[in-house]
Order: structure tokens, then C-alpha cells, then sequence
């Protein structure tokens, strides 16, 4: 089962569907499209709200002339040891300013969200149990120690003083 969280929680009722050969988007659900079917559909129409799936080895600098008319970008995370999906969201929303959507599908784990979310995502499809479990529980930690910046920065976080670079002086 897959649920979508956001910070303020799961999500009720989510009209997004990503569009495959077996599944379709029915009445008062809305299409994302794979990266080249959202392409088909874009040269096609002028119209916005769309919403589109980006795999692993996509381009994401293709959707550049189309990101004022994208409501949802998916960013697919097919194993959890694959973090091209981190660099695809830096992408977009650093370079490309997407203000959009940003939404983190396929093997979401709970020690992964804090660092989706520093990195620009919105929401998460979660079918991992101990992500759903923890997730229910308010159980997310923040990122302690920060090498990088990031599209979003992340809450002060408790701790061991010894292990926060900088953070006592010492």
C-alpha cells in the first residue's frame, strides 16, 4: 500500500496516478506521465497541471521549457542505493528554479526523507512499513551536521554536543 506524505502529514486522498500500459488515470485523478509521454503531451497542448515521472537515467534539463506548465515532477528512486533522484531534485529546483511540486516515489526509506527534503522535495509515496510506521509516529530526524547547501535548509537538531561540528565552539 502507498501513501503520500508531506510535513504536515499523510496525505487523504492524493489525485495523482502515475500513468503506466496497466494503470490509468480515471475521472478526478490527474496523469503523471513517463519523460517521454510528457513530452508527446506538452509539444501537444499549451495547457499547465501536468505532471510527469523522471527515471534515474532521464535528462531533467528537458523539462526546462516546460516547468512554468508542470504541477508535479515524480522523481523515481527505484532501489534506495541509487541516489541519482538527489541529484535530479538539486537540478531542478537550483538551477532550473522549479517552484513546483517535487515528490520522491519507489523505495522511500525513513532514513532517506530528511535528506529528500533538504534537497527540494515536497512529498513522498511511502510503501516501506518502518517508514509508514515512523512517519505516523512524528519519528523524523533532522540532518545534525551540514557540509553542503541545499535547496532548503534543515531544523536545528539535538544531540550529542561531541558530534555537531562547530556547534559548542570546541
Amino acid at each position: 500500500m502507498t501513501k503520500i506524505w508531506k510535513e504536515t502529514g499523510f496525505v487523504a486522498k492524493d489525485a495523482w496516478v502515475i500513468e503506466t500500459d496497466e494503470v490509468k488515470a480515471g475521472e478526478g485523478e490527474t496523469p503523471i506521465y513517463a519523460l517521454d509521454a510528457f513530452l508527446a503531451a506538452a509539444a501537444e497542448t499549451n495547457g499547465g497541471g501536468l505532471g510527469v515521472l523522471v527515471a534515474p537515467a532521464d535528462d531533467v534539463q528537458k523539462l526546462e521549457p516546460y516547468l512554468d506548465r508542470i504541477a508535479l515532477i515524480a522523481i523515481a528512486f527505484p532501489a534506495f542505493s541509487d541516489g541519482r533522484g538527489f541529484s535530479h531534485a538539486a537540478l531542478l529546483r537550483e538551477r532550473l528554479d522549479y517552484q513546483g511540486e517535487l515528490r520522491a516515489v519507489g523505495d522511500v526509506l525513513i532514513d532517506q526523507v530528511p535528506l529528500m527534503l533538504r534537497t527540494g522535495f515536497d512529498s513522498f509515496a511511502v510503501t516501506n512499513e518502518t517508514a509508514l510506521k515512523r512517519l505516523d509516529e512524528h519519528c523524523l530526524m533532522g540532518v545534525a551536521q551540514q557540509y553542503q547547501p541545499t535547496a532548503r535548509s534543515s531544523k536545528t537538531v539535538a544531540g550529542f554536543s561531541w558530534r555537531r561540528i562547530g556547534s559548542t565552539g570546541a
